[in-house]
């Protein structure tokens, strides 16, 4: 038996044919992975059977695996996934959707377009809130999409806006997407979520705009401009959504909290909100949170713990190498390469749920990028955006299901009606990708 993390010395008596040997083995661990996750198998399961069955193969002591996981959860870094996740549904239960939709209202309610371009700032709001675009669908779809439907605007629509604005979820800071890539990745954490920021802020800014074109084109309503007081009314009462992104970003920029101090401090916060400023969380409701984060969190948890044995085993096999060698056979341009990973992602989101795809695929793509140059800060803000395209694209859109549901329409014409939103969606590709300032201006400009 070989000692855990060496290979195996039959691969190296096994003679010229070995390489080959082994070359379809990682074939066939990789195929075996796709293969139990097209038929429905959990991705820990998936990755967990791979791993193994890649380890009996390989004559490797399977307790390597053990080993792996362990060490890639007893990280404080990680804490924050569990706090963050928490954090954000203590504010949901605080009911603060209704205040945030206020607030947009009063600043963007006089564009063309009222309700809608409301609903994307909203969605810019809400992902400091929720990290999660699933989570945001529901909350502003529940909420906006019924009002929307109410002022004239096409079910199909208001559907497609809602789900669009919910893709910044997992962008601006706090983002469980960025902090499980940066820990599988091993990139650091406190950049990336400061990296999302501006992003975040310039996706809202590019659906605002195509918004603004498509509902003057059909005249859809608008609200009469706010006045200064009334601005300042909406303000003060949706204040509290506003403060908790601005406190967990102003916490890491001015060096008062790691990511991890500021999902504990977050949790404080909407715990105070909850039971002494608004008075409206209960005991009861609290308690169903903690215990519902638990287990959302535990899933989360394994998964990543699995997925650092199964990186192990791709970073042994060198498969990110064998990636770079075939695309440097086809170019050694930054550009290009950055191209044909977005293309992939693409099209690997139209099948793959975004929390899937990104833990499967990170340890194989991250080497990659940072082989040719790309900052891994940058590229993972982009890949977390890229990836949760898919969420709004059928056949496995998961966030199309969810607003499908609310607006009582049908899947076919909440595809057609979410089609024109894909220009929108290019151009901030387009720009966060090959515009790399965007993403790294603010983490470079606190971490030097």
């Amino acid at each position: 038996m070989t000692k855990p993390g060496t290979r195996s010395s039959k691969r190296f008596e096994a003679g010229p044919g070995a390489a080959g040997e082994f070359e379809l083995l990682i074939s066939l661990i990789l195929a075996l992975l796709v293969g139990l996750m097209l038929v429905g198998m959990p991705i820990a399961f998936a990755m967990g059977t791979a791993t193994v069955v890649y380890l009996l193969v390989a004559d490797i002591s399977l307790s390597i695996l053990p080993q792996r996981m362990m060490n890639a959860v007893n990280s404080f870094l990680i804490l924050a996934i569990p706090l963050f996740y928490l954090a954000g549904e203590l504010m949901n239960a605080c009911r603060l959707t209704e205040r945030i939709v206020a607030l947009a209202k009063s600043l963007v309610g006089h564009f063309h377009g009222g309700l809608a371009q409301v609903t994307v700032l909203s969605g810019m709001i809400f992902a400091g809130i929720s990290g999660s675009a699933t989570a945001e669908t529901a909350a502003l779809g529940s909420v906006l999409i019924p009002a929307m439907k109410k002022e004239g605007y096409d079910g199909a629509f208001a559907a497609a806006v809602t789900v669009c604005a919910a893709m910044i979820g997992p962008i601006i800071p706090p983002s469980i997407a960025l902090v499980i890539y940066g820990a599988i990745a091993n990139v650091s954490i406190g950049k990336l979520l400061l990296g999302g920021i501006i992003p975040g802020v310039l996706i809202g800014i590019t659906e605002m705009v195509f918004v603004y074109f498509v509902a003057r084109r059909r005249g859809y309503p608008r609200f009469p401009r706010a006045r200064l007081i009334e601005v300042a009314h909406a303000t003060w009462h949706g204040l509290a959504a506003v403060l908790f992104p601005v406190m967990i970003a102003g916490g890491i920029l001015s060096g008062i909290f790691t990511p991890t101090e500021a999902a504990a401090a977050s949790v404080l916060y909407a715990l105070g909100l909850g039971f002494l400023v608004y008075r409206n969380l209960s005991l009861g409701e609290a308690w169903l949170t903690f215990q519902r984060v638990s287990f959302a969190s535990g899933r989360v948890l394994i998964i990543i713990a699995v997925a650092a044995a199964f990186s192990w085993v791709v970073g042994r096999e060198q498969v990110p190498q064998a990636v770079v060698a075939a695309i440097i056979g086809l170019t050694d341009s930054p550009d290009i390469v950055l191209s044909i990973i977005i293309v992939l992602l693409l099209i690997i989101g139209l099948f793959m749920i975004e929390s899937a795809a990104l833990i499967v695929l990170t340890p194989i793509l991250v080497p990659v990028v940072v082989q040719f140059g790309i900052d891994p800060v940058h590229f993972g803000v982009l890949m977390v955006f890229v990836l949760i395209i898919g969420g709004g694209t059928p056949p496995v859109g998961v966030l199309l299901f969810v607003a499908q549901d609310i607006a009582g329409i049908s899947f076919l014409a909440l595809c057609r009606a979410i089609a024109p939103f894909y220009i929108p969606l290019g151009v901030a590709i387009l720009l966060i990708a090959f515009v790399p300032q965007f993403t790294l201006f603010v983490p470079n400009l606190i971490f030097k």
